[in-house]
């Protein structure tokens, strides 16, 4: 059997990436990620001054990184960041749909404003982004992959965050059914389900003593680093995963297999 890579089998060199939240988070380190195996870059973030988003072009010169303005709940903002990254840079290979947020809040206590806003941005805008990408795919006859950031929140339930929740279990059968209808095409989608990952967004939290129980009941005992979504991350957004759509890997440290 033929070896299918030219390089090693994470190599993303020649391919262009468009991470969506990159500015922070884990967005921030899925474009650092990508970019050391080589892809280039579309880093966006609703403001497309954020220092954050220039920090990342200065330091990721061994590719070519352009920065845009994005706000995935406006389509006439994804058409307009989709088609400025094409002229960019030709062709987009990768998206990873990372852009999210969270309200927290119990579920009578939940306006419409508040759900419209949560389930706007984790679900509309990936689908809208996913939309605009997939036509650019199709229209060019042009393989490519779709990486959904979900939640392990989208398999298991936690009080007080029922429209992320609902959000991201609505994303995860989202990737299903996408990729159902585009594989003819060449066209992956997975997703990557994180479990609690340490960002400056939850570290308070995170360091505090009301996250100690819940962290006692990973079965790893501890909290994930951005870090350790790279293996997950690099798999579905390379050709090492050419068999794989439909898929979601959970990066959680066992705490979905966890009864608690």
């Amino acid at each position: 059997m033929s070896n299918r890579y030219e390089g090693t089998p994470f190599d993303l060199s020649g391919k262009t990436a468009l991470v969506t939240g990159a500015s922070g988070g884990l967005g921030y380190r899925f474009a650092q990620t990508l970019a050391a195996a080589g892809a280039n870059l579309v880093v966006t973030a609703r403001d497309s001054a954020h220092p954050r988003l220039h920090e990342l072009k200065q330091s990721l010169q061994h590719v070519n990184v352009s920065v845009s303005s994005l706000d995935v709940a406006s389509e006439e903002s994804v058409t307009q960041c989709v088609q400025e990254a094409i002229a960019e840079h030709g062709a987009i290979d990768i998206l990873v749909n990372n852009a999210g947020i969270a309200d927290a809040a119990r579920a009578v206590d939940v306006n419409l404003e508040s759900w419209s806003k949560v389930t706007s941005i984790n679900l509309d805008g990936a689908w809208l982004m996913a939309r605009e990408f997939g036509k650019h795919l199709i229209d060019s006859e042009r393989a490519g992959s779709i990486v959904n950031i979900t939640s392990i929140l989208g398999h298991r339930v936690l009080s007080g965050v029922m429209s992320y929740a609902v959000s991201k279990a609505g994303l995860e059968q989202m990737t299903r059914a996408l990729a159902l209808e585009w594989a003819r095409y060449n066209i992956r989608v997975n997703s990557i389900a994180p479990g609690y990952i340490m960002t400056d967004m939850n570290r308070d939290y995170l360091l505090s003593d009301a996250a100690a129980k819940m962290i006692g009941n990973i079965p790893q005992k501890r909290v994930g680093d951005p870090a350790d979504l790279d293996g997950a991350l690099l798999l579905l957004a390379s050709d090492a995963s050419a068999f794989m759509t439909g898929s979601t890997i959970t990066v959680d440290g066992g705490h979905t297999s966890s009864s608690l």
